[in-house]
């Protein structure tokens, strides 16, 4: 099955574009300089034309490959809003964690698992183990794979318990010095203050001064008044 897809993705190839991309991810893998709206624009049909389950089997097979433009036609492949049934990919997703060691990809993968985590909260749970990972990447994740619970203008009282949970997770990772993790709770927190002043302030005025510089003027960059 795999064949095929990657030679569709190949056939895309811009070996003059392949070179600057594994020069801006610095990560040792191969690049095929494949534009990411090419992506996009594939994996929407595959989609359309594939079952649930030969996308979770063929999202297998490109990630595996560990080819940058395959794992993210992988992630893009599971990433949609309704997928019924949606455990094996949710699954395939979570197997994937161990992998990740560059922001573009997790993003992408992370997307994926915002689609899925909003469409069943109660994986949660299970995100919140990522928290106590050893890799730094798994914890990243489960900040942006998140994001979503930033983003309701009007928050069931649900979805506010859910968002005091992860603005917990994200306090825990404060006395963590990794850049990723400091970018990863700013960017959260900046979401956050679009919708939510008052919590985002309240986590800054307990915790601001423990967080790196950067990382403190990026949370409250939307913020009418920064914080002293």
């Amino acid at each position: 099955m795999l064949a095929a897809y990657l030679d569709e993705i190949k056939s895309h190839a811009d070996a003059a574009r392949a070179p600057g991309m594994a020069s801006y991810h610095k990560i040792e893998r191969e690049y095929l300089g494949v534009a990411n709206p090419i992506l996009n624009d594939l994996t929407k049909t595959w989609r359309q034309n594939l079952t649930v389950e030969e996308r979770v089997h063929l999202a297998t097979e490109l990630w595996q490959t560990n080819i940058y433009e395959a794992r993210l036609a992988a992630s893009k492949l599971l990433t949609q809003a309704r997928i019924r049934p949606d455990e094996a990919a949710w699954e395939l997703l979570q197997s994937w964690l161990p992998d990740f060691d560059s922001w573009a990809i997790a993003d992408h993968a992370c997307m994926a698992a915002q689609k899925r985590l909003t469409a069943d909260p109660q994986r949660l749970d299970q995100v919140e183990e990522w928290t106590r990972s050893d890799h730094m990447w798994t914890r990243r994740a489960a900040l942006v794979a998140t994001l979503p619970w930033t983003k309701q203008n009007h928050p069931k009282p649900d979805d506010l318990l859910r968002r005091d949970r992860i603005l917990g997770w994200a306090a825990g990772y404060v006395p963590d010095r990794d850049w990723f993790i400091q970018k990863a709770i700013a960017w959260w927190l900046r979401e956050l203050s679009k919708h939510d002043v008052e919590r985002t302030r309240a986590f800054l005025a307990t915790h601001g001064d423990d967080m790196k510089p950067f990382a403190r003027k990026e949370a409250g960059r939307f913020l009418k008044a920064q914080l002293e």
